[in-house]
Order: structure tokens, then C-alpha cells, then sequence
């Protein structure tokens, strides 16, 4: 049990160690008044007033903050999405993608605030809004894990990619919604560093062989 899960972790190692920080910075918040709270993610939100000032700082340490502080949910998905990823592109492809969707959506889309700020159309004080989190460079490991999937499953997965992504857009045409439209098709912009990762991954064909060592383990049982 203990070798399986070291393997585990050995597998997409900066995807865990990502949780672990992750884990310790939202016990951090939960032990923060509301306040300090509001001061720490502040100074680590990449709004524009930071980007105009300290860019690099900001894109970094944005990335070690959750929103909302739920981190299990956070655990979850990245067990789902960033593991298979990191394990199936290799540790600096999976970062090589998942930072360039997390630069280039955060300034899409507070170049897209900033217009809109600059037109009237929100306020001026937007340009200090909080935004940290972890979202955009999830949305661009999710963009890019369409090739991971044998067809004709990768279209429907596909289809699932821009409905979530896509779909907010049209209905709240919000600065973290095309953010996050940008971030996943930044993803799927990555198509050639996927080239010669191996066989793309057939869910229909996954399952059978599951039913079928489910059958052997039952025989076995049985005799």
C-alpha cells in the first residue's frame, strides 16, 4: 500500500506538491480574520494595478491561493484533471501549459476589464479587484487533455469543454468568464507538444478490461 502510493505521488509530482501548498495556504485562511484575509489575497491578486506594477510577483503567488478556501473540491479535480495530464505529458509540458494559460487569460482578460473600465462600462475601482486562484491554469490542463482521449469519446469530451467554459460567457459576460474561455483554448492551442505521448486513452476499452479483472477476481473468489 505504501509503495502504490508513493508511485502515485512519483507520478505527477508537482501536481501533489501543488495540493500540498494549496492545503497548507487554505488552512492559513481559515485561521486569518477577515481583514488579514482580505489584506493577504490583496497583495497576491493579479488585478491591474498589480499587473501594471509587479506582474511576475503577482502571476506567482496567485497560483498558491484558492478563493473561497474549499480545498477538497480543489483536491478532487485536480486528481481527475492534473494528475492524468502531468503523468501523461511529463511534469515541464503539463507546467509549460498550464502557465501559459495562466499568464496569457489573466492578462486577456484584465486587458478585457481595463477596456471595459476605460469605456465607462465598470468601475473605476476595478482596477484593484481580487482575483487569485488556480482556475486558469486548470482550464488550460482541462483545454488540452482533449488529445489525451481516443476519438470519437474526445468530441464529446470536447463539447463538454466549451459548454462549461463557453456557455458563462454568453450568459454573464464577466472578466473570470473570458478568462477562463481564453484559458482552455490556450490548452487546446497546445495540440503539437501532445504529439508522440503515446496512445490516446479509449474510455469504452478502460472499462471493458476493469469488468473483465472484476470477473476474474469474482471467479477466483468463487473456486
Amino acid at each position: 500500500m505504501a509503495a502504490h502510493l508513493v508511485s502515485c505521488l512519483r507520478s505527477a509530482p508537482l501536481t501533489f506538491l501543488w495540493l500540498a501548498v494549496l492545503l497548507a495556504t487554505t488552512i492559513a485562511q481559515h485561521l486569518m480574520s477577515p481583514a488579514d484575509l482580505d489584506r493577504v489575497l490583496g497583495a497576491r491578486s493579479t488585478n491591474l494595478e498589480h499587473l501594471t506594477h509587479d506582474p511576475i510577483h503577482v502571476l506567482w503567488t496567485s497560483l498558491f491561493w484558492i478563493d473561497g478556501a474549499f480545498w477538497l473540491p480543489w483536491a478532487v479535480a485536480f486528481c481527475i484533471f492534473h494528475v492524468p495530464a502531468e503523468r501523461w505529458l511529463g511534469s515541464w509540458r503539463w507546467l509549460l501549459v498550464g502557465a501559459s494559460a495562466h499568464i496569457i487569460a489573466t492578462f486577456v482578460s484584465q486587458g478585457v476589464l481595463g477596456l471595459a473600465i476605460h469605456e465607462g462600462v465598470r468601475s473605476a475601482d476595478m482596477i484593484h479587484v481580487q482575483d487569485v486562484g488556480v482556475s486558469y491554469f486548470f482550464a488550460g490542463v482541462v483545454g488540452v487533455l482533449t488529445y489525451r482521449i481516443a476519438r470519437p469519446w474526445r468530441w464529446i469530451y470536447l463539447a463538454g469543454v466549451f459548454i462549461y467554459y463557453a456557455v458563462p460567457v454568453i450568459t454573464d459576460l464577466s472578466f473570470t468568464n473570458i478568462g477562463h474561455l481564453s484559458a482552455a483554448l490556450i490548452g487546446l492551442a497546445w495540440y503539437p507538444i501532445t504529439r508522440g505521448r503515446g496512445e490516446a486513452w479509449d474510455p469504452v476499452a478502460s472499462a471493458r478490461r476493469l469488468r473483465e479483472r472484476w470477473t476474474r477476481g469474482r471467479q477466483r473468489v468463487t473456486d
